[in-house]
C-alpha cells in the first residue's frame, strides 16, 4: 500500500491515519475533510491534504477510507469505486435505503473491492462468541439481550456534542444510526432480525434534534427473540450481551471483553482478555481489508450484510412510536 486517501476529519480519522502509518510506515496519507475544506490547523499522520475526490483519484491511491458523515458517504464512496479504487466504508454503510442501493450498484458494476467497517466483529472476544453459538453450548436459544449505553458528552471531550456528527439529523446522528455496531452483531450471531416494535426517545438530558435512547424488539427466522438498547445517556460505559438458552446463558461484556456462562449447576468464566489493546480491532480491519482486495481469505463486512443493517434501520424508523 503505497498511497492511501481517508476522507473525513473527525476522531475516528485520526485513529485510521495513525494506524495506517503503523502498518505501512512508508505510505503516503491523503486526508480530504467531509466539506472539502483546507483545515487551518495541521493534520496528523497526513502527508498531503486535498480538497475534493477528484483530487485523491488524481494521486490513484490503492485504497481509500471513506469516514465522512453517514449521510455524504455515497458522495464520497461512489466516485471512488467508479475509479476502481477500493473503498472501506466506516459504519453504517450509508443513511437510508436509497442511498444504500447506489453503493451496491456501483460496486457490482465496476467490481470494486468495498466493505463496511464495523469493528466490533474484530474484538477479539467476537470470534469467541460466534462459534461458541455455532456450537450451540447453551443449547436452544430463546432470548437474547443487546445493550449498549455511553453519555454522549463524555465521547469526544474536547468538542462541544451538541455540535458532533452524532447529534446532527441531517449528518446521519442519533443513537440509531451512530450505534448500530449492535444491530450488525446482533444479525451477524442470529441471522436476519424481523423489528415487531421500537421506541426512539428524545430526553430533555442532553436536548438534541436527534433520538438519544432506542429500544428494539426483534425476532429472528428461528423466533428468538432480540431485545436492543442503545443510548446516548448512561454515565458509565456499558456494553454488554445476554442470551438465554436451554442449556443456560451466556452473557458477553464487551468492554471487559469477557464471556461468561452459567448452567444449572456452575458459572464458568469461558473466554477473558481485558488487557486486549482494543485498538487492534482497527488494526485488524484493515489488513483484513486488504486481504479482500488481494484476493485473499477474509471476513470483511459485506455490502449485503450492510444492507441488511441499514434495511432494519430503515424499517424502525419508518415504524416508530415517537415519545418525547
Amino acid at each position: 500500500m503505497r498511497k492511501i486517501a481517508v476522507i473525513g476529519l473527525g476522531n475516528i480519522t485520526n485513529r485510521h491515519r495513525k494506524n495506517l502509518k503503523k502498518i505501512y510506515p512508508h505510505s503516503i496519507i491523503y486526508a480530504m475533510s467531509a466539506s472539502g475544506r483546507i483545515p487551518t490547523d495541521e493534520v496528523s499522520n497526513a502527508d498531503i491534504v486535498v480538497n475534493d475526490i477528484c483530487e485523491i483519484i488524481d494521486h490513484r491511491p490503492d485504497m481509500a477510507i471513506v469516514a465522512s458523515p453517514a449521510t455524504l458517504h455515497t458522495k464520497h464512496a461512489i466516485p471512488l469505486i467508479e475509479a476502481g479504487i477500493p473503498v472501506l466504508i466506516e459504519k453504517p454503510l450509508a443513511a437510508n435505503k436509497l442511498d444504500t442501493a447506489a453503493v451496491i450498484e456501483a460496486a457490482n458494476k465496476y467490481k470494486t473491492p468495498v466493505a463496511v467497517g464495523y469493528c466490533i466483529r474484530y474484538l477479539s472476544s467476537s470470534k469467541c462468541m460466534k462459534v461458541l453459538l455455532e456450537e450451540e453450548i447453551i443449547g436452544k436459544v430463546y432470548n437474547a439481550f443487546v445493550e449498549v449505553g455511553q453519555y454522549l458528552p463524555d465521547w469526544r471531550p474536547n468538542t462541544d456534542y451538541l455540535n458532533s456528527v452524532s447529534a446532527n439529523l441531517n449528518l446521519g446522528g442519533g443513537a440509531l444510526l451512530e450505534l448500530s455496531h449492535e444491530l450488525d452483531y446482533a444479525q451477524w450471531l442470529f441471522g436476519s432480525l424481523q423489528s415487531h416494535y421500537a421506541i426512539l426517545r428524545s430526553s430533555e438530558e442532553l436536548s438534541l434534534e436527534v433520538e438519544d435512547a432506542v429500544d428494539i424488539l426483534a425476532t429472528n427466522e428461528e423466533g428468538v427473540v432480540v431485545s436492543i438498547h442503545l443510548d446516548f445517556l448512561q454515565r458509565k460505559a456499558y456494553r454488554k450481551c445476554r442470551i438465554i438458552g436451554s442449556k443456560g446463558s451466556i452473557e458477553w461484556d464487551l468492554i471487559e471483553n469477557e464471556i461468561t456462562l452459567t448452567t444449572a449447576s456452575y458459572k464458568k468464566v469461558l473466554f477473558s482478555e481485558p488487557e486486549w489493546d482494543k485498538n487492534r480491532m482497527y488494526l485488524d480491519m484493515i489488513l483484513d481489508f486488504e486481504n479482500l482486495i488481494s484476493g485473499k481469505d477474509n471476513q470483511c463486512i459485506t455490502l449485503l450484510e450492510a444492507k441488511n443493517t441499514v434495511s432494519l434501520i430503515d424499517h424502525i424508523k419508518h415504524s416508530i412510536t415517537n415519545k418525547k
